[in-house]
C-alpha cells in the first residue's frame, strides 16, 4: 500500500485525479499540498509516495530541483501532469531521471489511468503526446548535428549518395576525380560512424539532409 501525493494547485484536475485513485487499489491514503514545502514534509513522512506534480502551478525555481529531489527521495514516482512544458525542460528532465513519468492534462483518461498504473509498479510512463515531441526533438537535433559535422560538400555528396547515385556519377557531376569523392565517401562513413550506403542514407533520410518526397521519385 502506498502513499499518493496530489500537488496540484488547479482545483479542475485535482478533483479529476481524487475521482480516478478512488478506483485504484493499493493506496492507503490521497493527500493534498499547496506548496513545495508542504510537499517536502510529506515525502519525509512517507518517501516510498507516487507524486502527482503539476510542476508549472508550484514553486520550483528550475527542472534542476526536480533531479535533486529524484536524488534525495529516491523510492517516489513521480508523475508530471502539466499543460505544457518545454522542450528543453523535457530533454534535461527525462534524460537526467528515471522515475518521472509525464503527462498532458489533455491526455484520455486511458493514459492517465496507465501511468498511474505504471508507475505504481515503479515504471516511468510517457504520454503519446510527449513521446512524439521528443521524437520531434530528436530529430532537429541529428539534423543540427549533421549540419556541424559534416561540411557543406560532404552533406551535398551524402545526399547524392542517398539518392542512389554512383561514386562515378558523383564525381561526373562535380567535375573531379572518383578517387576525390571516394576520399569525400570515407570521411562521411567516419564522422557520422556508419559502414555502408545503405547505413549512410538511413542517416541522410534521418537528419533531414533528404526527405522522403525526393527519395521516391
Amino acid at each position: 500500500m502506498r502513499n499518493v501525493i496530489i500537488a496540484d494547485n488547479q482545483d479542475i484536475s485535482n478533483a479529476g485525479w481524487h475521482y480516478i485513485l478512488k478506483n485504484q487499489q493499493d493506496i492507503s491514503q490521497v493527500h493534498d499540498v499547496s506548496d513545495k514545502k508542504e510537499l517536502l514534509a510529506l515525502l519525509l513522512e512517507h518517501p516510498d509516495s507516487i507524486v502527482i506534480l503539476d510542476y508549472t502551478l508550484f514553486d520550483f525555481e528550475s527542472v534542476n530541483e526536480l533531479i535533486i529531489l529524484e536524488g534525495r527521495f529516491d523510492k517516489v514516482e513521480w508523475i508530471l501532469f502539466s499543460d505544457e512544458l518545454s522542450d528543453e525542460f523535457l530533454r534535461t528532465l527525462l534524460y537526467n531521471t528515471h522515475s518521472f513519468s509525464v503527462l498532458m492534462k489533455d491526455c484520455s483518461r486511458e493514459e492517465i489511468g496507465s501511468a498511474f498504473r505504471e508507475a505504481s509498479k515503479g515504471y516511468r510512463y510517457i504520454c503519446n503526446h510527449v513521446s512524439n515531441l521528443l521524437l520531434d526533438i530528436n530529430k532537429n537535433f541529428q539534423n543540427l548535428n549533421a549540419r556541424q559535422i559534416l561540411t557543406i560538400t560532404e552533406q551535398e555528396i551524402l545526399k547524392e549518395m542517398a539518392l542512389g547515385k554512383t561514386t562515378k556519377e558523383i564525381a561526373a557531376h562535380r567535375n573531379v576525380s572518383v578517387h576525390t569523392i571516394m576520399t569525400h565517401r570515407k570521411n562521411i562513413f567516419r564522422k557520422i560512424e556508419v559502414n555502408n550506403v545503405h547505413e549512410a542514407t538511413k542517416y541522410a533520410m534521418r537528419a533531414g539532409i533528404v526527405d522522403l518526397a525526393e527519395y521516391y521519385i
